[in-house]
């Protein structure tokens, strides 16, 4: 038989506030974490709303704020975020050998050096006939900070808490775009489940709210330009859905083998039942139109947790608010559940703080454990013109009471990246 992996501590820093309850209980009142861009200057940009974090900072977790000045926004969040979870849970009081816990992160690119860059560019192309790469390198010798720039690293925010916290165990970042946390939160509990280790940080980083990122998506007509009303402009699943809203954040769950959990004492949130991983193989920025890497996912999460489809009660869906996304999602999950599709309850809580990208699936993924510890389904707000292709139960606009026992949280990366988690009520 294989090891259980259970979830004993929850940490969050994400728009909607700062620890795994506020959040949480924002999200039950259907409340809206998104405003205008203060991070930088976006009035120049069709997009100029995001989802930021606002009123944290380092010191909060007890880290030296001037230590920490160059380091990535969202490694500042990920040291939040495990300071949370490793406190929750209380792990590091019972871990007497740091090389059996690791950290397995699902953490994005970290500061983007815009500033500099544009200056090195401007002084590359003086001559426009030619690229000046000599120019270029000259000054950038002169003015990037090695410190700045090795924090661009995705590997950076584990590496950080790793230090905090004298974790020697194996310490792994994947970037599979949204779909990396998720992912982050299945390998770890593939480590636990074969002995490699007895617990696991797991969860992930990303700040995108940058000049790259809003131009990068901008590019790609996948953001909301509801500028007039940014709380009411990510509406998954709504026929006047126009793009995703930008998030940013960091969750970290503590994965720990069910066993060791009980000899502590830990308290338990619930268990990892099933882990789901498929690749579309179509089109970067695209699902494929039936769904098949979806379908795929969803399957094999419930083949690994060896549940039966009608024994799911709620889904968080990834839900983004592109005209593409929730169309295929709800073809994928008409096609798992078949009859009983409509009567599954599915919301999507990025239509309240947005998308947090890489960090995105781990935050989801407390949601659904916080649903089945309260029976009480987060709404999908602005959900106010029903789109004939989007015929589900989306939970529209308030919180349900619901007995949830296993939950389905999926999410679906560029580049046809897929991965669905199962989790469950610990019996």
């Amino acid at each position: 038989m294989r090891r259980r992996v259970v979830v004993t501590g929850l940490g969050m820093i994400n728009p909607l506030g700062t620890d795994v309850e506020t959040v949480w209980s924002a999200l039950k009142a259907g409340q809206s974490g998104v405003g205008e861009i203060s991070i930088f200057d976006a009035s120049e940009y069709p997009t100029k709303i995001a989802a930021e974090v606002r009123g944290w900072d380092v010191s909060q977790c007890g880290q030296d704020v001037d230590v920490w000045e160059k380091r990535g926004r969202h490694a500042k969040f990920a040291a939040g975020a495990a300071q949370q979870a490793i406190s929750d849970s209380g792990i590091l009081d019972h871990v007497l050998d740091r090389s059996r816990i690791g950290i397995y992160f699902g953490a994005g690119e970290g500061n983007q050096d815009f500033h500099n860059f544009t200056q090195m560019l401007a002084a590359a192309t003086d001559q426009p006939e030619e690229f000046d790469i000599e120019a270029f390198m000259k000054l950038g010798f002169e003015i990037l900070d090695p410190e700045l720039e090795i924090e661009q690293e995705p590997s950076m925010p584990s590496a950080h808490v790793a230090g905090m916290f004298d974790i020697r165990g194996p310490n792994i970042n994947c970037l599979t775009a949204c779909a990396a946390s998720s992912q982050a939160v299945g390998e770890a509990t593939e480590l636990i489940r074969r002995g490699d280790v007895d617990a696991m940080l797991a969860g992930g980083a990303h700040s995108m709210i940058h000049p790259f990122g809003l131009t990068g998506f901008s590019l790609l007509t996948a953001l909301s330009t509801n500028n007039e009303d940014p709380q009411g402009a990510s509406r998954p699943f709504d026929r006047l859905r126009d793009g995703f809203v930008l998030g940013e954040g960091s969750s970290v769950v503590i994965l720990e083998e069910l066993e060791h959990a009980k000899q502590r004492g830990a308290p338990i949130y619930g268990e990892v039942l099933g882990y789901g991983c498929t690749a579309d193989a179509y089109r970067i920025t695209d699902i494929h139109p039936e769904g098949r890497g979806a379908i795929g996912c969803m399957t094999a999460a419930l083949r690994d947790a060896h549940l039966d489809a009608d024994q799911v009660g709620y889904v968080n869906a990834h839900g983004t608010s592109t005209t593409v996304n929730d169309k295929v999602e709800t073809v994928a999950c008409r096609a798992v559940f078949g009859d009983r599709a409509p009567d599954v309850p599915v919301s999507s809580t990025k239509s309240m703080m947005g998308h947090l990208i890489a960090a995105a699936g781990v935050t989801e993924m407390i949601v659904c454990l916080l649903t089945i510890r309260d029976k009480v389904i987060p709404p999908t707000i602005n959900l106010e013109n029903p789109d004939p292709l989007c015929d589900l139960d989306y939970v529209p606009g308030q919180a349900r009471e619901a007995d949830v026992r296993v939950a389905l949280n999926n999410s679906f990366g560029f580049g046809g990246q897929n991965v669905t988690l199962a989790v469950g009520e610990f019996e």
